[in-house]
């Protein structure tokens, strides 16, 4: 799908010929096609398999429909991070970033605020490919503005993969809908998130801070099941449903807990009216 003029009905043919990798068309002749478009896909197969052995996914990412980014993953995992950013609200330019949660299928890496947040460029770039849920219209952009870091990656954002698989709501609704448990953290959104990080500044609460990385790491963590299972439904609409289907990623320990109390604290004060007027 990455070489021009191939599309979904085209790439069905040659599956259909006993073309099912680029071996095949090199081997194969049960495909009829001019010889003009031959070498012309000759080349082009040649020139994927040194970007393909260079582990270069920027040259496919070019190449592939947006909504076709989903084939990179098994490829380039390795190089795959997962990226969360928690506010103090909706608009970058008149709030800034709290926290940011970085998975890469092994390590769970934050940065806070105030603390370590000037480390997170030096990190990201280590990666190749990002992949965020809405990162495209929130993470992205607010990290750009807010930290001055353009991230040049290639991008996988799952809100879309998802939305054309059916499901919508957000990432907690994407979630729901494809029963992945959040336990604890069940009741905790990124709008709670915010009164968590105001409860650790003005209170000096480390436990709202705890609460607020687990939160925050539990998203990146989460985005790797998504991914996978994005992947595999996906991967039902090709002749490779069963032969390339991902396992499911084991959840890995996450270094942070929730305490309990208090989020139920914030929750009296929020909703007795006692919490400031600018968080509600």
């Amino acid at each position: 799908m990455h070489i021009p003029r191939i599309g979904q009905i085209t790439e069905r043919y040659l599956w259909e010929a006993g073309i099912l990798c680029w071996d095949d068309f090199f081997e194969k002749t049960t495909f009829r096609q001019s010889p003009e478009r031959k070498d012309f896909m000759k080349n082009q197969l040649e020139e994927s398999r040194l970007h393909y052995q260079n582990n270069n996914p920027y040259y496919f990412a070019g190449l592939l429909p947006s909504n076709q980014l989903w084939r990179l993953f098994p490829k380039f995992r390795d190089s795959v991070a997962y990226l969360d950013i928690e506010t103090t609200g909706l608009e970058s330019w008149n709030n800034e970033i709290t926290t940011i949660a970085l998975y890469d299928g092994k390590t769970i890496f934050t940065y806070v605020n105030g603390q370590n947040l000037n480390h997170f460029k030096k990190n990201i770039m280590k990666y190749q490919v990002v992949i965020t849920y809405n990162g495209k219209c929130f993470d992205i952009p607010f990290i750009k503005s807010c930290l001055g870091i353009s991230l040049n990656q290639v991008h996988i954002d799952l809100r879309y993969i998802l939305a054309s698989l059916g499901f919508r709501g957000g990432l907690k609704g994407c979630e729901r809908q494809l029963e992945i448990n959040r336990n604890e953290l069940s009741g905790i959104d990124g709008y709670f998130a915010v009164l968590l990080w105001h409860d650790y500044i003005q209170n000096n609460n480390q436990k709202a801070l705890d609460t607020l990385l687990a939160y925050n790491i539990q998203d990146v963590v989460n985005l790797e099941t998504l991914m996978v299972i994005s992947y595999n439904l996906n991967l039902k609409k090709t002749l490779f449903h069963r032969s390339h289907q991902l396992s499911l990623p084991a959840q890995p320990d996450i270094p942070f807990r929730a305490d309990k109390k208090t989020v139920e604290r914030i929750k009296v004060e929020f909703y007795s009216g006692t919490e400031p007027y600018y968080y509600k």
